[in-house]
């Protein structure tokens, strides 16, 4: 679920709660973050870690759509470098997949969609 609300929630609520969920944003009541332990608070509140230059360029051919092999291309580097940059991004933006990154960096602002 991305997005937990109280059984009191008005119907505007539920409608703002299920576009922002879609948008790929997690919805939570303000009072659940009183239950959230602290580190995991921490790491949400946190800005991400600074990408490499290669590191937002490959994040933007992932918005594009593009697989390992025609970033690759396109770069003019090998798949292994690809999958390499892609493991510290992933690192850095604290997600695990490509769909993940790319939310994680249009919300930090590294890539516009």
């Amino acid at each position: 679920a991305r997005a937990v609300l109280p059984r009191t929630a008005s119907a505007d609520a539920i409608v703002a709660a299920v576009e922002a969920a879609a948008a790929g944003l997690l919805v939570l009541p303000a009072d659940a973050l009183l239950e959230v332990p602290q580190g995991i608070a921490a790491r949400a509140a946190a800005p991400p870690e600074a990408l490499t230059a290669r590191e937002a360029q490959i994040l933007a051919l992932l918005a594009e759509g593009l697989v390992n092999k025609q970033i690759a291309a396109r770069l003019g580097i090998s798949r292994h470098t690809v999958k390499t940059h892609l493991g510290a991004l992933f690192h850095k933006l604290g997600v695990s997949t490509r769909a993940e990154a790319v939310a994680a960096g249009a919300r930090a602002g590294v890539i516009l969609l």
